[in-house]
C-alpha cells in the first residue's frame, strides 16, 4: 500500500472514531429542551431534582449521635443577621423550655447571630434517644415562629444546617461549659459571664 493511501486510511479511521464518540456524548448529555423541561415544563424531573438536592443538603455536614452522650451544638441565623434583645429573650426561653422532657440542658447561650447548646438527649418510651434533628427542629421552629411574630415578618430565621459533635473521652465537659460561658466575654459584650442576660447554665 502506498504511503498516501495509508495516511488517508488512518485519517478516515480517526474521523469515524470521533463521530462515534460525539454521538455517545450527545446521548449522555441532555439536550437544551430536556434541561428546560427539568426546570419548567416537566414536574417529574423537578421533583427528582428536589429530592436529589435535599439528599445532598442532608449529607453536607456529618451528624453523629450516641446513646447518653453530651452534644455540643451550634446553629446560626440566616445570613448571620443580628437578633434584637427581645428576640434573644424568646430564643433562650425556647431553648430552656423542653429541658427534662426531650433532653438534659447543661448550658445555653444566645449570641447576637448564633446559639450554643450543651445537652444530652433523653430516651423516649421505647428506650431510644430523641434525635438531635427532632430536638433542633422543635427549638428552631417554635423560636422562629415567635420571633417572626414579634417582628411582624415571615420567613426563615435560622440556617437549615447546624454544627454539632459528640464530646469524646479526651474532651472535658467542664471545658465546653466554660467555652459557652466565656463566649459573650470573648466577643466583648460583657466583662463577666454572669452579666450576660442570655446565658443559662445548669444549676445557676
Amino acid at each position: 500500500m502506498e504511503i498516501g493511501s495509508a495516511d488517508k486510511s488512518v485519517r478516515a479511521t480517526r474521523r469515524v472514531g470521533m463521530e462515534i464518540r460525539q454521538r455517545g456524548q450527545e446521548r449522555a448529555t441532555p439536550s437544551r429542551q430536556s434541561r428546560a423541561c427539568w426546570g419548567r415544563r416537566c414536574p417529574r424531573y423537578t421533583l427528582m431534582q428536589f429530592v436529589a438536592n435535599k439528599y445532598e443538603y442532608r449529607r453536607r455536614l456529618p451528624h453523629y449521635q450516641k446513646f447518653d452522650r453530651v452534644l455540643f451544638v451550634t446553629f446560626c441565623t440566616l445570613g448571620r443577621a443580628a437578633l434584637s434583645p427581645e428576640a434573644q429573650d424568646v430564643i433562650l426561653r425556647h431553648c430552656v423550655h423542653d429541658r427534662g422532657k426531650r433532653y438534659l440542658l447543661h448550658a445555653a447561650v444566645v449570641m447576637p447571630d448564633h446559639v450554643h447548646l450543651l445537652l444530652t438527649p433523653l430516651r423516649d418510651e421505647k428506650g431510644w434517644p430523641y434525635s438531635l434533628a427532632s430536638i433542633l427542629k422543635l427549638i428552631k421552629g417554635t423560636s422562629s415562629h415567635d420571633v417572626n411574630k414579634l417582628a411582624g415578618r415571615c420567613g426563615p430565621l435560622w440556617q437549615e444546617e447546624s454544627f454539632d459533635h459528640v464530646l469524646r473521652g479526651h474532651e472535658s465537659f467542664a471545658e465546653k461549659l466554660e467555652y459557652i460561658r466565656q463566649n459573650p466575654v470573648r466577643r466583648g459584650l460583657v466583662s463577666r459571664p454572669e452579666d450576660y442576660r442570655w446565658l443559662w447554665v445548669e444549676g445557676d
